[in-house]
């Protein structure tokens, strides 16, 4: 196998597993309908919903419920009407679930969402804890976040801090700093940005505890080297009300982190350019040498034969 055949086989696969890794979460309900997908990045922008007739996904969903019984059709009623913000319709659907069959995950998971989205906190407090017994690990382990979040807007805590909210705070500096191993920054990222996601779906601007958690989430950012992410996700804390002076110098900061790894690629290219140059001006030279010996061999051996 030449250079050349193993470099396109090589680029075939970097290729392939890029376009696999296009696309974010997704959400498709029991009957197959597709709902969302998400973009595949680190900022959260929500769920752009693909419903076009609401009306007929719950008629087809409640008939499905009616023929199986199965209850997942049902929970899907409740979810649509939630996205559509018709909450107590979407609550009394979730409450019959529970009288049918009682914790559920996902019944005690969505009732919370519905009374943290309609101010009721206390209530919304109790069915998230109910539902984290029911499966510590759901929502990829982030609801320990949800639980922080509704805390404080119990305690009409207006001047959150990270302490409080992320068991973490990044610094007053221009350059964020942590002690935290990279493992463990990304899996809080993984934290900030599904509960991000899921409020802004429903929460827009402004919200204090989003554009706080959105600047935490911009500081993860840069320290994981993601300065493209960083610097909409700051842009996004500041329009959900974030208004710490440090947000702009840490703007500032990624995009000259951005700047340098452009340098940095540019000169390793050129770097690459030359040596590829003289790699193949060294071939060159050898071939030339080789061509110029057989020559001469080819001149003396004629020469001998004549004789």
């Amino acid at each position: 196998m030449n250079k050349l055949t193993l470099t396109l086989i090589l680029l075939f696969v970097i290729s392939s597993n890029s376009f696999a890794c296009l696309n974010g979460e997704t959400k498709t309900l029991k009957n197959g309908f597709f709902v969302y997908e998400d973009d595949d990045d680190f900022i959260p922008n929500g769920h752009s919903f693909y419903v076009e007739n609401y009306s007929k996904l719950i008629l087809e969903l409640q008939n499905l419920y009616k023929k199986t019984k199965d209850l997942d059709y049902l929970s899907d009623v409740g979810y649509v009407l939630t996205i559509q913000k018709k909450y107590k319709e979407a609550l009394e659907i979730y409450f019959e679930i529970e009288k049918k069959e009682p914790n559920r995950y996902s019944t005690a998971s969505n009732i919370g969402t519905i009374y943290e989205l309609t101010g009721e906190n206390i209530k919304a407090l109790e069915w998230i804890k109910k539902a984290i017994k029911i499966n510590s690990k759901s929502h990829k382990e982030s609801e320990w976040l949800h639980i922080k979040i509704l805390e404080a807007k119990i305690n009409n805590q207006e001047n959150i801090n990270s302490t409080f909210l992320i068991n973490a705070d990044f610094g007053n500096d221009t350059i964020p700093k942590s002690n935290f191993t990279k493992t463990e920054r990304l899996k809080l990222m993984n934290a900030l940005y599904y509960q991000l996601n899921e409020r802004v779906t429903f929460i827009k601007p402004k919200d204090n505890i989003i554009g706080k958690l959105l600047f935490e989430l911009g500081n993860l950012a840069v320290l994981n080297n993601n300065n493209y992410e960083a610097i909409e996700i700051y842009k996004k804390a500041i329009e959900y009300g974030n208004t710490e002076k440090i947000i702009i110098p840490r703007i500032e900061l990624a995009n000259e982190n951005i700047k340098s790894e452009l340098w940095k690629e540019n000169s390793n290219l050129n770097r690459r350019i030359y040596k590829q140059e003289t790699e193949n001006n060294y071939l060159k030279w050898i071939i030339g040498i080789i061509t110029i010996l057989l020559i001469i061999f080819a001149f003396l051996y004629m020469k001998r034969r004549k004789k």
